[in-house]
């Protein structure tokens, strides 16, 4: 008797624990879906207002600009959009151990770079989605305004020539854009480590400053 009644204890509590698992998974599963959808609107609202920043700093800066100045403001969009895909690169292919004994030692910067590693979904997101492509974006516009300038320039203004301009221009961009990206990433997959201790090091100097 005692060995049946044990038996349908076991089977009372089975559903039980099955019950509360489901439970627990629908419960872990909406909290996923209210934060995927919380962190898209935040990406949102981040992406307009600095797309917004950036154009409007591009478009006054341009404005009456020499050609070497548009090329340089070219360049920095270029230039910025590989350095926050390298270090979108970076988060996620780092490994903790080397900054947690950095962060034991009080290395400057380990702490930082430790908080980045945490949140690598988020940061590579950040990184590589929101300022990678408004960057991509950036420059192709300010191709377009040097387009134009070297146009102006031109002392042949036939349809041919103003085409190959543009299409010149459009290459050079497009190349420098995916060449430098692609070269960024070998180098955060091999160097994540260092990558992450050059920008927990910056995070922590302006951490310092905004203290005091």
């Amino acid at each position: 008797m005692d060995t049946d009644h044990t038996a349908q204890d076991g089977k009372s509590v089975e559903p039980k624990d099955k019950k509360q698992s489901s439970r627990d998974k629908r419960s872990e599963t909406k909290e996923k879906k209210e934060w995927r959808f919380r962190w898209a609107v935040q990406v949102f609202f981040i992406s307009v207002a600095l797309s917004a920043v950036l154009s409007f700093c591009s478009s006054e800066a341009l404005e009456g600009a020499e050609l070497g100045l548009a090329f340089g403001m070219l360049a920095f969009f270029i230039l910025l959009g590989i350095v926050f895909d390298i270090i979108g690169v970076a988060v996620t292919a780092a490994d903790e151990r080397p900054f947690h004994s950095m962060a034991a030692r009080k290395t400057p910067g380990a702490r930082q770079a430790l908080s980045l590693i945490r949140r690598a979904n988020k940061v590579s997101s950040f990184c590589n989605d929101v300022v990678g492509d408004i960057c991509g974006i950036v420059s192709g516009s300010t191709a377009a305004v040097i387009v134009l300038r070297v146009q102006e320039v031109l002392p042949v203004r036939t349809p041919l020539v103003t085409a190959a301009v543009s299409l010149g221009i459009t290459a050079l961009v497009s190349g420098l854009t995916i060449g430098g990206k692609a070269v960024g990433k070998t180098f955060a997959l091999e160097k994540s480590t260092a990558v992450l201790q050059l920008v927990g090091r910056i995070m922590y100097v302006f951490s310092s400053h905004r203290k005091r």
